[in-house]
């Protein structure tokens, strides 16, 4: 049974690591690793050059404590006497830590007011302050404990609200994703690498004359495994944003009620009198593990007077263009005497409501109020597998409808694989398109010119440049600013 729950050279791996980061670098920071507010316990996470001072001074242990092992002990301010409170410690010595340097973690009590003497003692220390939103992560991907790809996988994991989104952020974050595009770029590092060997040795026939067409077809080969990958109707994308899901019909046809029904709370306004909803309500859900973005909108009708209206059928409208699923409803009370050209009459029907020509390819379609047609008159519906015959008064047929909801997801966000992950960022489409673009000019160079007039420095940097694509997605190649994006999205303490 499913249930509905609301969601709150070749060598390219140089780094540019600006002046301004180094010198921030050298300070030791500390930050709330756990969720704010009281609980029993909070984490409170140190990394950086003073963290063995810090822990002399705050410890007073005889024995420095052992890498790796909680240590229950008594935690003093470090520059008083005074007891903050007794606690877990753990000592991860670096290299071998998250941030790659000396990091320290404190398994306090909860309460704001030790949380908050734990800050003070810490800032007391020289070269110690608050970190900022993603810089223990920003730490580790500097010290080569991660690529980008991996962390936009931890923050995908820390923000998951559904299984589903929890399964991709994890194969992202573990490096599956990485993995990929790091064995595309290698294998065109090594057709670089063959093409210059061919400029170098090729006179003295040391190379094989073939060298060049192999090159050539291994390009062309990259070049249909990422058209591949990019014609994925953005799956992955869908699963990390959710699938926009909107409610479409006539008037007083029972979107609002389906709303409410599916969210099982009241959200959209329900009344006899048509026109209720004006404008577009959004709100998100996990269906079977899936995250949906519903948005009921306002009935639509070919003409109309009120002006508030008139506006809400154009938003509605507009937002059919661009959604992702569609829950068309009608009113089952009106299908019973033309069920026999189901298909026809739903023509019609997206044809009179003004909605694109594609809606029924996208669209779920719901016969509500099925509470006031006779059982009888409904029996030859009801084996419509294209259909959902429901009542959204007594609830009936909604646990079917949540199952067709779950296929129907299941479809639109895949399932990604080891062996080809999904893309879940509009930032590694456009580099994987940039990079798509440079392949496809070397063949093009190959292709158009004659070997005699070929230079092959030319036909090297459109590689180069398709290597630095790839590059800009894991992080080899990088700026301040596209960083600056990404680890923005984390919290203080991660």
């Amino acid at each position: 049974m499913l249930t509905v729950r609301a969601l709150c050279s070749p060598c390219f791996n140089i780094k540019t690591i600006t002046c301004s980061h180094a010198i921030r670098k050298s300070s030791t920071i500390f930050g709330l690793s756990s969720g704010f507010g009281k609980c029993g316990v909070s984490v409170i996470r140190v990394s950086g050059e003073a963290s063995r001072d810090i822990i002399r001074k705050k410890t007073r242990l005889k024995a420095f404590p052992e890498p790796r092992r909680a240590l229950l002990t008594k935690i003093f301010h470090g520059q008083t006497q005074e007891m903050i409170d007794r606690a877990l410690l753990l000592w991860f010595p670096g290299p071998h830590s998250f941030t790659g340097e000396d990091t320290i973690e404190f398994h306090v009590h909860g309460g704001s007011a030790i949380i908050a003497a734990m800050y003070a003692s810490l800032a007391s220390f020289p070269e110690t302050r608050v970190a900022e939103p993603g810089e223990f992560t920003k730490r580790a991907f500097y010290a080569g404990k991660m690529d980008l790809t991996e962390v936009e996988g931890l923050a995908d994991l820390i923000h998951a609200e559904t299984e589903a989104q929890r399964r991709q952020a994890l194969r992202q974050a573990n490096g599956q994703l990485s993995a990929f595009y790091n064995a595309q770029r290698t294998r065109l590092v090594s057709s670089i690498a063959s093409i210059e060997a061919f400029i170098d040795f090729a006179e003295d026939q040391e190379i094989a004359d073939d060298v060049l067409t192999a090159a050539v077809q291994e390009v062309e080969r990259l070049i249909g495994e990422l058209k591949t990958h990019l014609n994925d109707n953005r799956r992955g994308e869908r699963l990390r944003n959710g699938v926009r899901t909107v409610i479409v019909g006539a008037p007083n046809v029972g979107k609002s009620s389906l709303m409410n029904v599916l969210s099982q709370r009241s959200v959209s306004i329900v009344t006899s009198i048509a026109g209720t909803t004006r404008d577009i309500v959004e709100s998100h859900y996990d269906i079977g593990g899936y995250p949906v973005v519903f948005a009921d909108t306002a009935g639509l009708r070919a003409t109309t007077d009120d002006v508030v209206e008139s506006e809400g059928i154009a938003r509605a409208k507009a937002y059919v263009e661009t959604a992702d699923l569609i829950l068309l409803v009608l009113d089952a009370s009106r299908m019973a005497t033309i069920h026999h050209d189901m298909d026809g009459y739903l023509r019609t029907y997206v044809h009179e409501l003004g909605l694109p020509e594609d809606t029924l390819t996208r669209a779920l379609v719901i016969l509500n109020k099925s509470d006031l047609v006779p059982s009888e008159s409904l029996a030859s519906l009801e084996t419509n597998a294209n259909l959902s015959v429901v009542s959204c008064e007594t609830g009936t047929g909604m646990a079917a409808l949540l199952d067709h909801m779950k296929h129907a997801l299941e479809r639109l966000c895949g399932g990604p694989t080891v062996e080809c992950p999904t893309i879940s960022q509009e930032r590694h489409r456009a580099h994987l398109r940039q990079c798509q673009a440079c392949l496809e000019r070397f063949i093009e160079y190959f292709h158009e010119t004659a070997a005699t007039d070929r230079d092959l420095a030319i036909a090297t940097h459109h590689l180069r440049g398709a290597v630095r694509c790839i590059g800009k997605i894991t992080g080899t190649v990088e700026t301040e600013e596209i960083l600056d994006v990404i680890f923005s999205t984390f919290c203080i303490g991660k």
